[in-house]
């Protein structure tokens, strides 16, 4: 009796492991948004150009994770998830340092590439959930990583903001230190979720992005479900892209207010994953949080793109939150669908394929961004980037409606048990 309530808490501590470590990454991450665009600022010397830079900075970002993505998901399956987010937190630490002493945009802009391949880990963790997480609990689990990036969001940015009001390159070094503790975490604490039986062998036909996007291709659902994700990541962009420089030029927000809004909205974001997903999703299905979430989304990016003062501005964060409940509910619905011995390069694929719209999307964006704002009608179209977004993520939900119209039947396990509950009962057996 005592060894089958310990499987439970096992779970519940391997996921306490996995929240805090990607946590502490997002934390790193979070800080420099609010300093990032303004340090390239001073390299240029000209808001628009760089606005036209920050897209460039953004799409060699991505263009290193949709590399790197297969090729980690791969190296996971083979030799465990543990080794691979060591190993990647390491590189984010020292990489952070590298920014912080860029004395020339070359060098700030070799750390950003840099920065994409070793945050490539996310998508490990993500297999690490669903090594350790019984089918009808993922969207859940996937739920409360998601609160791990809201809170990194609320407590990032608005350090950020306060150490760039000190100094723009203090937090980057404070977030090399974060980025370090990190990895002396996992290298103290952080258990193994993926057991030597069930790892599978590692080959570059696979690792590489093409041979990712093909192993995608065998599973339909799958492959419509990362078409969803897709669009809804391109959309996501919008909001990194342009959202300092936009609130600069439209409100006056200065590096501490902009700080605090994305702390703003990253409290709302909590809420929804921590406490809204996990109540919500069993009622009402995964398949119908993903399209409630994604509407949602396309409704707080009109809000965002309309306001003409700040205040109107903020009344929109809610009901962006709410767009949260999309991408549990999408991770659930895939992985149910994935062996276990391939979950790794699942997650590495759905990595791949998002980062690729990080290669385009952020120059859309920011190109969009600068012709809005040099627009000499006498309108002010500078909220045209992200009604750009709200289109896309309405694709999203038409999208999502149809290939998630037999994917949301899909049955859950009669055992209900995680792989870590499945393992201690073949020993007890």
């Amino acid at each position: 009796m005592s060894e089958q309530s310990g499987q439970p808490t096992v779970r519940r501590a391997a996921l306490a492991f996995i929240f805090i470590t990607v946590l502490l990454d997002v934390l790193a991450i979070g800080i420099i948004i609010p300093v990032l665009p303004h340090l390239i600022e001073r390299f240029t010397g000209s808001t628009a150009s760089a606005a036209i830079w920050v897209g460039v900075f953004g799409s060699a970002f991505a263009l290193a994770q949709f590399i790197a993505s297969p090729v980690q998901g791969a190296l996971s399956d083979r030799f465990g998830r543990r080794p691979v987010i060591l190993v990647s937190n390491l590189g984010l630490g020292l990489d952070f340092v590298l920014m912080a002493v860029a004395g020339t945009l070359p060098i700030l802009f070799l750390g950003r590439v840099l920065a994409g391949i070793t945050s490539a880990s996310i998508s490990t963790a993500n297999a690490y959930i669903a090594d350790v997480t019984p089918a009808e609990r993922r969207a859940a689990s996937f739920g409360m990583l998601g609160a791990a990036f809201g809170i990194g969001f609320v407590v990032g940015p608005a350090l950020g903001g306060v150490l760039g009001g000190v100094d723009l390159r203090l937090p980057f070094w404070v977030a090399a230190g974060l980025a370090l503790a990190n990895f002396l975490y996992g290298l103290l604490i952080l258990p193994e979720s993926l057991p030597p039986e069930r790892r599978d062998g590692f080959r570059w036909s696979r690792a590489n992005p093409v041979g990712s996007l093909q192993m995608l291709r065998r599973y339909p659902q799958v492959f419509g479900l990362v078409g969803v994700v897709l669009l809804s990541q391109i959309a996501h962009y919008a909001l990194p892209s342009v959202f300092v420089l936009y609130a600069a030029h439209r409100y006056g927000w200065g590096e501490d207010r902009v700080g605090w809004v994305l702390a703003l909205v990253g409290v709302c974001n909590v809420l929804v994953q921590a406490l809204l997903i996990r109540r919500l999703v069993p009622r009402i299905g995964e398949r119908n949080a993903l399209l409630l979430g994604l509407g949602f989304g396309a409704l707080g990016f009109a809000w965002m793109g309309l306001a003409a003062v700040g205040s109107v501005f903020l009344m929109a964060i809610p009901f962006m939150a709410l767009w949260g409940l999309a991408g549990p509910s999408a991770q659930a619905l895939m992985t149910r669908q994935v062996d276990e011995r391939e979950q790794g390069r699942l997650q590495g694929a759905v990595t791949s394929a998002v980062s690729l719209s990080g290669v385009f999307a952020p120059v859309v964006f920011t190109q969009v961004f600068a012709a809005s704002i040099a627009a000499l009608s006498g309108v002010d179209w500078s909220g045209l980037a992200f009604l750009l977004a709200a289109v896309l993520l309405l694709g999203g939900v038409a999208l999502a409606a149809r290939v998630t119209r037999t994917a949301a039947t899909i049955p859950i396990p009669p055992s209900g048990e995680s792989p870590l509950e499945e393992r201690a009962s073949a020993r007890r057996a």
